[in-house]
């Protein structure tokens, strides 16, 4: 395979390329992103240290399983980049961190708090089918043993993928599902066979596995955090063409 990186390409073609592929637009707000953190951050006397830099870079090498400094080198040259562009999107990620916890962290935890429910789910199993005198039948047959709700679904739901599944959903949150059958769902005790109930897509008969509290992990943390924060670089841009 030929070395790329040996081949000359003007920044006016890659602007062209950008244009062609659409992406132009993409890159320059997050350029105007960066701009906006940089000199929030300035503004805050938010810093990025020597150390956090290398501890950063120890974790992207360690992830990509470069041992070798020589390793490090080859894989730099491979992205067209240098060490120290390395370090400079290094230390733009640090501080786009460091910025966004300076400025939601604890709006993250109150809206969290006065937002619990929507963050509460269920690992659901669903029937759908296309009649609501077939879904009476089926409820009554699975009521008085005759069939298992499993087997149903199996038969009768209307989607093949969730037939191959004997219904199983997974987990759901709230959101997932209309809110007048979010409403059922979420506050029927677990085992109890649930419906008929009527949407667009046709009859539901559901069973609630079990419910997954709420709660704040680091992972729906950063969810929250990192659309606060976009939300918030998306207004600051606007700002400044206002």
């Amino acid at each position: 395979m030929n070395d790329i990186s040996k081949i000359v390409i003007d920044p006016e073609a890659i602007v062209n390329f950008l244009k062609s592929e659409m992406n132009l637009k993409e890159v320059c707000q997050k350029i105007l992103f960066q701009r906006v953190i940089s000199s929030a951050g300035e503004q805050r006397g938010i810093t990025v240290t020597p150390e956090e830099i290398q501890v950063e870079a120890n974790n992207q090498r360690q992830e990509k399983r470069l041992e070798k400094a020589t390793d490090t080198l080859a894989w730099l040259a491979d992205q067209l980049i240098s060490p120290y562009d390395w370090e400079v999107g290094i230390r733009n990620y640090l501080l786009t961190q460091k910025l966004a916890d300076a400025l939601f962290a604890e709006e993250v935890k109150k809206f969290f708090v006065q937002n619990h429910l929507e963050f509460e789910q269920v690992i659901l199993y669903q029937m759908i089918v296309s009649s609501e005198k077939l879904a009476q039948e089926i409820y009554y047959q699975i009521e008085e043993g005759e069939i298992s709700f499993y087997d149903a679904v199996h038969l009768y739901d209307l989607d093949d993928s969730r037939r191959y599944k004997c219904g199983y959903e997974g987990k759901i949150y709230r959101c997932d599902l209309q809110p007048d059958i979010a409403a059922i769902v979420f506050s029927t005790p677990p085992k109890q066979l649930i419906g008929p109930l009527n949407s667009d897509l046709g009859y539901h008969l559901f069973i609630v596995e079990d419910f997954i509290p709420a709660e704040l992990t680091p992972q729906r943390y950063k969810e929250i955090l990192d659309n606060m924060f976009r939300q918030w670089l998306i207004s600051e841009v606007d700002f400044l063409f206002a």
